[in-house]
This record gives structure tokens, sequence and C-alpha cells, in this order.
């Protein structure tokens, strides 16, 4: 006669040692992952077909023709600004939660996962807050 598993013989792990409220931030990471994704890759593909083939400032489109000047003109229209400025913010929060997956996935040690936590955190704040600058700021 064979044992077999049920419920209230099989090994159980337990109660998780996370915390609700960490449960909740990994579902709400894992929406956002999603939806950012699909947003990101609607935002980029309309950037390239508008910048790259449809735009009708110039006779020529295609790569060649983005230069400072042409960024300036670009960004004297708060349209193309904020649409970067998505861009940019949508993708620096979904490769931040991306590489902090990876971390949790791969750093055993605590102290390991919490200094390249801290390394990751303190790179998306400085490019966020640098980009977001060059953004606005941006005066030919």
């Amino acid at each position: 006669m064979t044992a077999t598993l049920t419920p209230s013989t099989a090994a159980s792990p337990g109660p998780s040692k996370k915390s609700a409220g960490w449960r909740h931030f990994e579902r709400h990471a894992w929406f956002f992952m999603r939806i950012s994704g699909v947003a990101l890759v609607l935002l980029a593909l309309g950037h390239m077909l508008i910048m790259l083939t449809f735009d009708p400032s110039g006779p020529n489109p295609g790569v060649h023709r983005v230069t400072a000047a042409f960024v300036a003109e670009r960004w004297h229209q708060p349209f193309w600004r904020g649409w970067d400025l998505i861009m940019l913010w949508l993708a620096e929060l979904h490769g931040t939660n991306g590489v902090r997956v990876v971390i949790d996935d791969y750093a055993r040690k605590p102290a390991t996962r919490f200094v390249l936590r801290a390394i990751l955190g303190l790179s998306a704040v400085i490019t966020l807050v640098a980009g977001s600058y060059a953004l606005i700021a941006f005066h030919a």
C-alpha cells in the first residue's frame, strides 16, 4: 500500500515571513510591470513612427536629421516634452523594478541585497532627476 500525500500530511512551508504589506507591494509592482510595459511599447513605437517616418517638419524623414536644433524645436512644444518625460519615468521605473526582482532572486545574503538595492535606488533617483531636469530646463 502506497502512502498518498494529502493537504494535512504534505509538508507545507508554513506562514510566509513577508508581511501582508510587502505582498501588496509585490502585487502592485507586478501590475505596474505589465501596464508600464504595454505603455512603453506604445510610446516608443509611436515616438519612432512619428519622429522617423511621419513627421511633417522636414522633407527627409529619418534618423540623420536628428540634431540639437531638431531636439530644441521639438522641445519647444509641451506635448513632446511631456511625451519624453513620461517615457523617461516609465522606462526608469520599469527597469528599476525589473532589476529589483533580479536582485531579490539572486542576492542570497541580506546585506548584499541591501547594498545592491541601495545602489539601484540611488542610480534611479540620479537618472530621474538628471533626465527630468534636462527635459524641463532645456532652452536652445
